[in-house]
């Protein structure tokens, strides 16, 4: 099959001209014009109850393609993204995964995104011996030794959770906490991992529950909770519409219980579907330090820099959150460099992440060795005022220190 048949049959990022910030990204002058384009394969949520993560770190991933592409690309080769939309749909992931490392026989494989989806695929990929970086956090979803070619550019539950537990613990001295996610896989797998983890705190869980997003009233299940003695509430889902139902349905009980839990939890998407602005207080989200605003309402300089190259391009961040799109950015930009340090085979590639020291990312540094594919360090994990949104960042919430 031609070169132009093959290219014209995928999706392919146009290098187009970026700003001079873009330009010096690090990447050389291309010494060999017209090569092959080197696939990438990329498997996000762009739709479906399960998106407004894809939605965000989508833009990430565009522009930094965009950005390696117009500074030329792996050695005069150009980045090819070849997207295949899970639609938020498990069965959509593997037929998506089994195209891209049958049908186009792609280097590596970004995503999916949502764990529900690559607690589907990480087996498929491992047999297809392609190399996987995901930023999922069921625990489960990176094992060195089952799956020796994937790896997680983000936290694992344990430490999310962690930061989460020791918050209503430690920070708001809430012992009795009830615990809801939705039936995803990924809401099932949290809350089989953190009811254990908040026990072991000394926090008493006195209701737990998966609960379909698709509820249009959790009233009977807030009504649950409250009688239960709950002091906290912890939603974890990735739906913005199942969380804003929670915030709304709090916001009309006149209950004034802190709700603590998933990042979602301050994404612009739910922000847009909370029937009062009020009802966002007391709403305490994970985020992630580095693209935090410290004392003062700064960001790290790093992350300033991104941001205005984000503004430059018009990229909107109004409804989605700088993480998703951080790490989105991140994502494509540690895969070119492994790649323009040792080829494109999946083995080299492989080798060089297991070697990688503190990639620094916008989201956070990112470390991997042989035995250890989980790559997000623990202190980056923080709790954040979902009512301090702006720019897709929060202020850290009450009890953090600058």
């Amino acid at each position: 099959m031609s070169t132009n048949l093959r290219v014209t049959r995928r999706q392919v990022l146009a290098g187009s001209a970026v700003s001079a910030a873009a330009l010096a990204s690090g990447f050389p002058a291309p010494a060999i014009a017209n090569s092959d384009p080197i696939p990438v394969g990329y498997l996000p949520a762009l739709t479906g109850p399960s998106s407004s993560t894809g939605v965000g770190i989508n833009r990430g991933i565009q522009l930094a393609v965009q950005e390696i592409n117009a500074a030329g690309g792996i050695g005069g080769r150009q980045l090819e993204l070849i997207t295949r939309d899970t639609q938020s749909d498990p069965t959509k992931a593997v037929n998506g995964a089994a195209e891209l490392t049958h049908g186009q026989k792609v280097s590596v494989v970004f995503g999916p995104v949502n764990s529900g989806e690559s607690l589907a695929v990480v087996p498929l990929l491992a047999r297809a011996n392609t190399p996987q970086i995901h930023p999922c956090w069921v625990d489960t979803l990176t094992d060195p030794k089952k799956y020796p070619m994937c790896f997680r550019n983000a936290p694992t539950n344990q430490q999310i959770g962690g930061a989460a537990h020791r918050y209503v613990v430690e920070v708001l001295k809430r012992k009795k906490v009830a615990v809801i996610s939705d039936t995803t896989g990924y809401g099932t797998a949290s809350v089989n991992a953190y009811v254990p983890m908040l026990k072991a705190t000394g926090a008493e869980v006195v209701y737990q529950g998966n609960v379909d997003a698709a509820n249009p009233d959790l009233k009977p299940e807030l009504l649950r909770m409250q009688s239960a003695g709950a002091e906290a509430i912890m939603p974890w889902s990735v739906n913005a519409g199942f969380l804003s139902r929670i915030i709304n349905t709090r916001g009309q009980m006149g209950w004034d219980v802190p709700i603590v839990g998933q990042t979602t939890l301050g994404s612009g998407q739910t922000k847009a579907l909370l029937e009062k602005p009020e009802y966002w207080a007391k709403v305490y989200p994970n985020n992630f330090r580095p693209v935090c605003y410290a004392a003062g309402g700064k960001l790290s300089d790093r992350t300033s820099a991104f941001v205005d190259r984000l503004k430059s391009a018009k990229i909107d961040m109004g409804d989605t959150l700088l993480w998703w799109i951080a790490l989105g950015y991140d994502s494509p930009r540690m895969i070119a460099e492994a790649m323009k340090n040792v080829g494109t085979e999946p083995e080299q590639i492989v080798g060089y992440l297991n070697k990688l020291k503190e990639f620094p990312g916008v989201y956070g540094d990112i470390a991997f060795t042989a035995d250890k594919h989980d790559g997000y360090p623990d202190n980056e994990v923080v709790m954040v005022e979902a009512n301090s949104l702006k720019d897709g960042a929060f202020n850290l919430a009450p009890g953090y220190g600058a």
